[in-house]
C-alpha cells in the first residue's frame, strides 16, 4: 500500500513538473484589489520633518502627511465627494496647497488649507481653470496659469502668499504653453506645439515684455523647455533635432550659445534641479519603463540609488536642504510605495505599504516587454502579462488592451484592473501600436491622418502573436481600451468585425466630428496639432465620418460593454449614448454603465469596483462563455 501511495505521489509531482499545472490558484475579489492604496506626490515641509502626499485610502483622494521620524500617516483633508490632489506645503509654514475640480469636469481650482484646517478657494470662478506652476525662488509668492481672462488661453499669474492677491505677468494671446520661470523672476520659458513632431520654444522677458523665439528651424523638430539653471543664466531644453529621441541641451541666455548636455538611447522625459543646483535629475523613458539618473555636480558623478526590490524608481523629490530624497518605487506586481533616502548615510526607509497584505503576490502576474511583426513587417512593442496559472494544459482567453492618446504609451506598472482580470484567468497584451510615444518620432507619426488603419491592423495582428502562445485560447480574444483606446475598440468592432470576439469601450471616442468640434476651450494651444494629426472637422468631414465607428455601427456583430463618466469634458456622454443605441438597433448584445460623478477616468474606488466587476462579468459571459 505504501508503495502504491509513493508511486501516486511521484506521478503527481512529475505531472506538475512537466505541465506546470496545479490546482493551487487563489482568486481575489475586486474588493480585495481595491483595498490596495494609491500614494503619490512628495512635498517636504519647511522643517523637513514631514512629507505631504495624496492617497485614496478612504475611497477618494485626500491630502495626508507622513511624519518622517515616527512614520505616522495623518489625514489632512476629509473630502467625500471631489478628489483632492496635493500640490505642496508652503515654503515657510505647514499650510498646504491642493487642487480639486467638480465631479471630474477638469475645471481645476487651487485651494489653501490653513494649519487650523480651514480652507479657501484661491482661484474662484465657475469656468475658470487654474493650475499651480511652482513657488517663486524668494518664497513670497507662487505662479499659476489660468484661463479666467479668456477661456481659450492660459495666462500666467503670480500670487502673493500673504494677501493672496494676484497679478498677471504674461498675457497669452498666442496659444502658448507655460513651462518655467527663472529663479530671478526675469524670464518665462514658453512653448508652442504645431504638430506632434514640430514645436517651438520662447523666452519671455517679464520686465520688457519681449518675446524671443529660441528655436528657429526648418522641418519637423520638437523643442521643449526643461527648466532654468539655478543662477538663471541658462535654459535647459529637450529636442529631437537630427535624432529619433529627445535629448537635453542648454541655451546660454547672455551669449545665445547652445550645447548638448545629455543624450540617451531613449527619450529623456524631464530634467530638473535641486534647490542649490547641486543635483540634476533626469527621467528617461526606457522601453516602457522609467529610468532615473541623478547627477551630483559637486562630486562630478552620478548618484547611486539604493537597490530596492524588483521594479523601478519612477520619481524622485529632493528636500530643500538636499539631505533627503523621496523615491517612488513599484513594479507590475506591486503598486508604487514611497521610500526616504538619507543622501549622506545612504540609509533608506519604506514609508508606505500600498499593497493589500491579503493579496499574495504569487497569484499576480509579472510584465514582459515583447515585440511582434505587424502586417507590413513593422516591429510592434507591447507589454505582456501572463496569468501565473495559465499553461498548455490550462489555456486562457486573452485581451488586447489599447492605451489612450492619441500618442500615449503602454507602460510596465501596477494596475489593479489588469491584475484583477489576470487573477481571474485572462492574459493581457498591452499594445504600443504605431502612433504610440516612446519609440521614436518616426514611429509616433505613422498613424497621422491614418487612424483606424495601420494602428488598428497592429491590434489585429497582435492576435497572431497571442495565438502562438501555447497557454492562450486563440478562439477567445477580446479588445479593451479607454479614451483613444476606447475608440480603437469600437473601430475594431466596426471596421474589423471578425477579428475580436468581444469589446470593452471605456469612454472612447466614436464620432470624431463631434469630439473635435467640442474639445474644451482650454485645449486651444493643442487644437492645431490635434487637427493636423486627426483631421480638421471643418474641412475634412468626409474623412472623419469614414473613421468614426458611430456611422458604421451596422458592421458590428460582437458583444460590447461601454462605460462612461457623465461629466467627461473630452468625450461627451452623448457620444457613448448614441453608440450604444446604434449597436442595440443591430440586435447585438450591448451593456452600458454611466457614472454620474466621474469625468474622463474613474477616480472613486466605489466606481472602480463597479466598473471592474462589470467588465469581468461581461467577459466571463461573452468571452469565456460562463453562465451565471
Amino acid at each position: 500500500m505504501k508503495d502504491i501511495q509513493m508511486k501516486i505521489k511521484l506521478f503527481t509531482a512529475t505531472f506538475i513538473l512537466l505541465t506546470g499545472c496545479t490546482n493551487d490558484h487563489k482568486e481575489y475579489s475586486i474588493d480585495e484589489f481595491m483595498k490596495t492604496t494609491s500614494f503619490s506626490g512628495a512635498s517636504f515641509s519647511h522643517d523637513e520633518k514631514s512629507i505631504l502626499i495624496r492617497s485614496n485610502q478612504t475611497g477618494i483622494y485626500n491630502a495626508y502627511e507622513i511624519e518622517i521620524e515616527s512614520g505616522e500617516i495623518i489625514q489632512l483633508t476629509h473630502s467625500d465627494s471631489n478628489s483632492i490632489y496635493t500640490l505642496s506645503y508652503f515654503p515657510q509654514d505647514k499650510r498646504i496647497l491642493y487642487r480639486s475640480d467638480q465631479g471630474g469636469n477638469e475645471i481645476w481650482h487651487i485651494y489653501v488649507q490653513n494649519e487650523d484646517g480651514s480652507t479657501q478657494d484661491l482661484t474662484p470662478g465657475e469656468n475658470a481653470r487654474s493650475l499651480f506652476s511652482g513657488w517663486a525662488f524668494h518664497e513670497k509668492s507662487f505662479y499659476y496659469t489660468s484661463n479666467k481672462r479668456n477661456p481659450k488661453y492660459m495666462d500666467v499669474y503670480e500670487m502673493d502668499i500673504q494677501s493672496f492677491e494676484s497679478k498677471i505677468i504674461f498675457q497669452n494671446d498666442g496659444a502658448l504653453n507655460y513651462a518655467d520661470v527663472s529663479n530671478d523672476g526675469r524670464f518665462l520659458a514658453l512653448s508652442k506645439t504645431h504638430t506632434r513632431d514640430n514645436s517651438d520654444m520662447y523666452l519671455y522677458n517679464v520686465k520688457s515684455g519681449e518675446l524671443k523665439l529660441l528655436s528657429s528651424h526648418v522641418g519637423n523638430i520638437n523643442h521643449s523647455p526643461a527648466g532654468f539653471s539655478v543662477d538663471s543664466k541658462s535654459l535647459y531644453f529637450l529636442t529631437d533635432q537630427d535624432s529619433e529621441f529627445n535629448f537635453l541641451k542648454r541655451y546660454n541666455i547672455p551669449s545665445g550659445e547652445i550645447e548638448t548636455i545629455q543624450k540617451e538611447d531613449w527619450d529623456i522625459w524631464y530634467n530638473y534641479f535641486s534647490h542649490t543646483g547641486r543635483y540634476r535629475v533626469t527621467g528617461i523613458n526606457v522601453d516602457s519603463q522609467t529610468e532615473i539618473k541623478i547627477y551630483d555636480d559637486e562630486k562630478n558623478r552620478h548618484v547611486r540609488l539604493p537597490n530596492l526590490p524588483a521594479g523601478s524608481i519612477s520619481s524622485v523629490s529632493i528636500s530643500k536642504s538636499e539631505k533627503y530624497m523621496a523615491l517612488y518605487h513599484g513594479s507590475a506586481k506591486s503598486p508604487s510605495d514611497l521610500y526616504l533616502l538619507d543622501v549622506t548615510s545612504k540609509a533608506y526607509q519604506k514609508l508606505t505599504d500600498s499593497m493589500n497584505p491579503n493579496v499574495d503576490p504569487a497569484y499576480l502576474a509579472d510584465a514582459k516587454v515583447i515585440r511582434f511583426k505587424s502586417f507590413d513587417g513593422l516591429e510592434i512593442p507591447a507589454v505582456y502579462y501572463k496569468p501565473p496559472h495559465a499553461s498548455s494544459k490550462n489555456r486562457v482567453p486573452a485581451l488586447v488592451r489599447v492605451h489612450g492618446g492619441p500618442g500615449g504609451q503602454a507602460r510596465v506598472g501596477y494596475r489593479a484592473s489588469n491584475q484583477y482580470l489576470l487573477n481571474h484567468g485572462y492574459a493581457i497584451l498591452d499594445i504600443n501600436n504605431r502612433g504610440s510615444s516612446g519609440y521614436g518620432k518616426t514611429f509616433q507619426t505613422l498613424d497621422d491622418q491614418a487612424h483606424g488603419e495601420g494602428d488598428l491592423d497592429d491590434c489585429v495582428w497582435a492576435i497572431n502573436w497571442l495565438k502562438k502562445q501555447n497557454h492562450v485560447d486563440g478562439k477567445k480574444i477580446g479588445i479593451v481600451g479607454g479614451s483613444y483606446g476606447g475608440y480603437m475598440v469600437m473601430a475594431a468592432l466596426a471596421f474589423r468585425p471578425d477579428a475580436f470576439d468581444v469589446g470593452v469601450n471605456i469612454f472612447g471616442v466614436t464620432n470624431w466630428l463631434r469630439t473635435l468640434k467640442s474639445i474644451p476651450p482650454w485645449w486651444e494651444s493643442a487644437k492645431e496639432s490635434l487637427y493636423k494629426e486627426m483631421g480638421n472637422p471643418n474641412t475634412q468631414e468626409d474623412y472623419l465620418y469614414s473613421i468614426s465607428p458611430l456611422f458604421h455601427a451596422k458592421n458590428i456583430k460582437k458583444p460590447v460593454l461601454v462605460l462612461q463618466g457623465a461629466n467627461d469634458p473630452r468625450v461627451l456622454q452623448v457620444e457613448s449614448d448614441e453608440m450604444v443605441e446604434a449597436v442595440r438597433k443591430q440586435g447585438i448584445p450591448v451593456e452600458y454603465i454611466v457614472f454620474p460623478d466621474e469625468g474622463h477616468g474613474f477616480a472613486k474606488k466605489k466606481n472602480q469596483i463597479t466598473s471592474n466587476e462589470a467588465i469581468l462579468k461581461f467577459l466571463d459571459q461573452y468571452l469565456k462563455g460562463v453562465s451565471e
